[in-house]
């Protein structure tokens, strides 16, 4: 028996999951199936396309269209109160006296982020790339590594530096083509 790891649904075969659609990794065969071709199968094609075919109207079908859209009449209707609801007044307003509304104070410990192979949370298993767990098709924790900053200072001929107001790689002395601020290399 198989059991789905995402919807927990138990099914006898398959590739993938009858409940949720999940494919389960190991079991998808790279076989191209065998097709036995019938023998009292036409192989000939349908030539022509679209053949007149001869209908007779139905007697009691009416031909007209009906009405619908901005050439039909207003309609009232009669149970729909079109007023408003008066003035509420006055009404006390108590604040809880057990909400916290601060915050925990900061311990300055912080979480390391995950780098490597990944154990995923929800089925335990590690699997060193890909943002879906192979397991059961959960989000894995990732972290984006950040692109090394380079030291400030003069930049090369024909090296591009990002835009003081937002960032965007352009070339020393023209104009920032996002927002079309002067590019100058900070000294």
């Amino acid at each position: 028996m198989i059991i789905c790891p995402v919807c927990d649904h138990v099914q006898s075969e398959g590739e993938e999951c009858d409940g949720c659609g999940k494919r389960f990794p190991g079991l998808v065969s790279t076989e191209a199936p065998v097709v036995v071709q019938l023998a009292e199968l036409e192989l000939t094609h349908h030539a022509g396309g679209r053949a007149e075919v001869e209908s007779a109207p139905i007697a009691d079908l009416d031909l007209t269209r009906l009405r619908s859209g901005p050439d039909l009449p207003a309609m009232s209707v009669p149970d729909l109160e079109l007023t408003s609801s008066g003035a509420t007044g006055a009404v006390s307003v108590d604040p809880m006296a057990d909400l916290d509304t601060g915050r925990a104070p900061d311990d300055g410990v912080r979480t390391v982020a995950p780098v490597g192979a990944v154990t995923c949370r929800y089925c335990r298993h590690v699997q060193a790339e890909g943002l879906l767990c192979d397991g059961c098709g959960m989000r894995l924790p990732r972290v984006r590594v950040a692109a090394p900053v380079a030291a400030k200072g003069r930049a090369r001929e024909g090296e591009r530096v990002p835009c003081s107001s937002c960032h965007t790689p352009s070339y020393p002395g023209r104009a920032c083509v996002a927002c079309g601020t002067k590019v100058e290399v900070e000294a």
